[in-house]
C-alpha cells in the first residue's frame, strides 16, 4: 500500500514516526455491546506508546438521544484541547479491531476540518501480531489549541438522506451485514425495523477488508463498490447501523478520490424507529 498520511497508513509508516514531537495517536476502539469487550479497559492494560484513548460514545452529542452523534464544535474542540491534540499535529487513530470503529474518529475530525489525520491499516492487532511495542501508560498531555472549520458537506441528517431516497441521487450505501440490509436478521438495537433506506444498495464494510483487516488495495475496492451497483462517478451518502462502520466506507472512497461523499450521522438507528419513513427488504 502507499502510506498518505490523510487517509491510511501502514505499521511501518508508524513505527518510523512513533517519536515524532508533532505525531498525536488515538486509540479509538469502540465495540457493540454483544461483543462483550471493554475497549477502555483494553487501552489501559496495553496500547500504542503515545496513544491517548478516544471515548467515541463521550465525545458525541449528549442532547441526542440517538448513539454517539457527532459533538457539538466546542465539546470536540475542549477535548482535544484536554488530550494534547491540536493545530500542527500528525493524528494517527487506530482500534483493536483492525479497521472498524477509528475510521469513525478519521470522519470526525475531517468534519471539523482537520485535514492531518489517518487511521492505521490494520490497526492493534497487525501492530501486536509484527510484536511491536506497548505500554500501559497513558502520556501526559499538554494543552494544544486546534482551529476547527466544521465541513457541513461531510455529514447528512435524516430529512436529506430521505430526500436522496426518494430522488435517487445522491446515491445511498449502507455498511451493515447483508443479513441485516435485506431485513433477515434482527437489529443489535432494541425497538428497530429491519431492512434498509430504500434504494439503497449495500457495501458491508468487511467486504472492504483482508482476513487481516486491512483495507484492501485501491482497486480492489473499486471493484467491490461496482459489484454492488455504486456509480462511483456520481454522490454517495454512507450509512449503517448508528454512523460507525459508514465511515470504513467513508475512508474507502476517500483514498479512491471520490470527494463526493458525506455520512448519515443518524444512520438505522435512526431510521430504523422514525415512523414516518418507508422501509425495503429484500436485496436492493
Amino acid at each position: 500500500m502507499i502510506d498518505d498520511p490523510k487517509t491510511l497508513v501502514s505499521t511501518d509508516w508508524l513505527a518510523k514516526h512513533l517519536k515524532d514531537p508533532d505525531l498525536r495517536i488515538l486509540d479509538a476502539s469502540w465495540y457493540l455491546p454483544a461483543e462483550e469487550r471493554d475497549p477502555k479497559a483494553e487501552y489501559t492494560a496495553a496500547h500504542i506508546p503515545g496513544a491517548r484513548f478516544f471515548d467515541i460514545d463521550e465525545i458525541s452529542d449528549a442532547r441526542s438521544e440517538l448513539p454517539h452523534m457527532a459533538p457539538p464544535i466546542e465539546k470536540f474542540m475542549s477535548r482535544m484541547r484536554a488530550m494534547g491534540v491540536g493545530d500542527g499535529h500528525q493524528v494517527i487513530v487506530y482500534d483493536g479491531a483492525g479497521i472498524m470503529s477509528a475510521p469513525r474518529v478519521w470522519w470526525l475530525f475531517k468534519l471539523m476540518g482537520q485535514e492531518n489525520v489517518a487511521v492505521l491499516d490494520g490497526g492493534l492487532p497487525k501492530w501486536l501480531a509484527e510484536e511491536r511495542p506497548t505500554e500501559d501508560m497513558p502520556p501526559i498531555a499538554r494543552d494544544r489549541h486546534m482551529t476547527v472549520r466544521f465541513q457541513n458537506h461531510l455529514v447528512r441528517d435524516v430529512t436529506q438522506v430521505a430526500h436522496a431516497s426518494k430522488l435517487g441521487t445522491p446515491q445511498i450505501v449502507d455498511a451493515r451485514a447483508a443479513a441485516r440490509f435485506r431485513g433477515e436478521a434482527p437489529e443489535p438495537r432494541e425497538g428497530l425495523r429491519a431492512g434498509h433506506i430504500p434504494k439503497s444498495r449495500n457495501v458491508p464494510f468487511g467486504t472492504l477488508l483482508n482476513e487481516d483487516q486491512t483495507m484492501k488495495s485501491v482497486e480492489d475496492t473499486r471493484a467491490v463498490f461496482e459489484a454492488a451497483g455504486v456509480d462511483l462517478g456520481k454522490p454517495i451518502v454512507t450509512s449503517c447501523g448508528s454512523g460507525v462502520t459508514a465511515a470504513v466506507l467513508a475512508l474507502a472512497l476517500e483514498r479512491m478520490g471520490h470527494s463526493e461523499w458525506s455520512l448519515y450521522d443518524g444512520s438505522w438507528a435512526e431510521w430504523g424507529m422514525f415512523p414516518t419513513v418507508s422501509v425495503a427488504t429484500g436485496e436492493a
